[in-house]
């Protein structure tokens, strides 16, 4: 991995970040130069990291990363401004909601699919479905391009610690945690649900869904499983690197 550059800080968890860049393009869940992920690195989260205004998540690296104020109101009007919409979404959630960390929003297709559906829920129909069982919010009221008052509507629906997944209707998904190898692992098992389900619609079969008990159960014991989300980002990382991809420069 590159040394650290001796004018960044919180140069880990920037490398972290990157790597969830790339390999988000990899598994093509990325929208082109759009979507947004931030990692908060002050203690009350309002000092965040996020990629650069319409930068392609394939080629981003560590030392891209902007370091944003949530609370500075002249953050748009500076020389290396993030994307507006990546300010009223992230701003809006790493001010308001102080459990979420870390932030990842895409366009993912079958999360998306599942937000286009006038039932958005998510039925405990596998175990990665059930992983998600009750953990997930709905927002039924898509309001355009999330600027500062979409994102400040966005982050008020976070109010159960427990959900933190948004599907956010007609739009796409917000995924929220503790750090990038956490959220980045809801992100990536949240696609996978949907993807089945979406898939299991495809049939017109009828859907064998798991009872409240099994699928509470299911995702209980998912959240308490040991270190799976810190090893599928070192695994990741380690793929990359033999590679030599230069996401930690």
């Amino acid at each position: 991995m590159n040394a650290p550059r001796a004018n960044l800080t919180n140069w880990a968890e920037r490398v972290d970040l990157a790597a969830a860049f790339r390999w988000t393009a990899r598994l093509n869940m990325h929208e082109g130069v759009a979507n947004h992920f931030s990692l908060a690195i002050n203690d009350d989260g309002t000092r965040f990291l996020m990629n650069p205004n319409q930068m392609h998540f394939a080629r981003i690296k560590a030392s891209d990363m902007l370091e944003i104020d949530a609370n500075d109101p002249d953050t748009l009007s500076g020389p290396n401004a993030p994307d507006p919409t990546a300010w009223g979404l992230h701003g809006g959630i790493h001010r308001h909601v102080p459990h979420a960390r870390c932030a990842m929003h895409v366009h993912s297709i079958h999360a998306t699919v599942l937000a286009t559906l006038k039932d958005s829920t998510l039925p405990p129909i596998d175990q990665n479905c059930a992983t998600f069982y009750d953990r997930v919010i709905v927002d039924e009221n898509y309001g355009g391009l999330a600027f500062e008052d979409e994102g400040e509507r966005c982050a008020a629906l976070f109010t159960d610690p427990r959900k933190k997944v948004l599907v956010m209707g007609n739009h796409g998904v917000l995924v929220i945690g503790a750090t990038v190898a956490d959220t980045f692992n809801r992100l990536f098992y949240f696609e996978r649900a949907a993807e089945t389900y979406i898939r299991a619609l495809q049939t017109g079969r009828d859907l064998r869904v798991l009872s409240h008990e099994i699928a509470e159960k299911t995702a209980s014991e998912v959240e308490g499983y040991p270190e799976q989300d810190a090893r599928h980002l070192a695994e990741l990382k380690a793929i990359l690197d033999e590679e030599g991809a230069n996401y930690a420069a």
